[in-house]
């Protein structure tokens, strides 16, 4: 293999880091064209991709988000689909899916034909499949900045109720400059920053308001 070769491979299975600033694209959806970096400057983005249309765990999991889009509306977020499909494809299998279920896809859906945008995102792998995209979920915060990923294989469907979980742990977290403990969901207690100094840690050890396990390990509601 020559050079060439090796860096259009490692290109083609590389895939963005958490903490990495999301690789920017323009493509063709089920809402016409849009670019990543267009979108709303204060909206974070669940951007998930499925291996293919008109196949059952895929119908399940894009009914998923679409029958809980306005959870995602209420978190300030916007949800962005994906697959190596055409355009004519997802518009077909969105009517299908309305048609049958009353489900509408509500929510852009790229046409990755050329696969730019799953290569960018290393949603291709080679030991699962090279012509049809994981399972996976990006998400990315309003800074553009990718915060949390997720991968499936083709084979398992994904879980809404950890994916909405993660979303709000993630900007709550943001928010309030807490951490949250295995478990957590709204209304739970939430994990403080463990103390810096000496003068931190007498400060925590006579905070009475905190539910305290020992001193780097405290909980307080929010």
């Amino acid at each position: 293999m020559n050079t060439i070769e090796k860096v259009q491979e490692q290109e083609f299975y590389s895939m963005p880091r958490i903490g990495d600033q999301a690789p920017d694209f323009e493509a063709v959806t089920t809402k016409g064209k849009i670019k990543l970096s267009d979108f709303a400057k204060d909206k974070w983005i669940v951007m998930f991709s499925h291996p293919a249309d008109f196949t059952p765990v895929c119908t399940t999991e894009m009914s998923g988000f679409a029958t809980r889009k306005n959870e995602f509306d209420a978190l300030n977020t916007e949800l962005l689909g994906l697959s190596i499909d055409s355009i004519h494809a997802h518009l077909g299998w969105v009517q299908n899916v309305r048609e049958n279920t009353g489900v509408y896809f509500d929510f852009p859906i790229i046409a990755d034909l050329d696969m730019k945008v799953s290569k960018r995102y290393g949603m291709l792998q080679p030991n699962e499949s090279e012509t049809a995209a994981v399972r996976a979920v990006f998400f990315i915060d309003p800074k553009k900045k990718i915060r949390l990923i997720m991968y499936y294989p083709l084979n398992v469907g994904r879980n809404m109720n950890e994916i909405l979980r993660a979303l709000e742990a993630l900007q709550t977290s943001d928010k309030h400059k807490v951490a949250m403990p295995l478990d957590w969901k709204k209304g739970d207690k939430v994990i403080v920053g463990p103390p810096k100094t000496l003068d931190e840690l007498n400060e925590r050890i006579a905070d009475d308001s905190l539910e305290k396990v020992d001193w780097y390990l405290a909980k307080k509601n929010l």
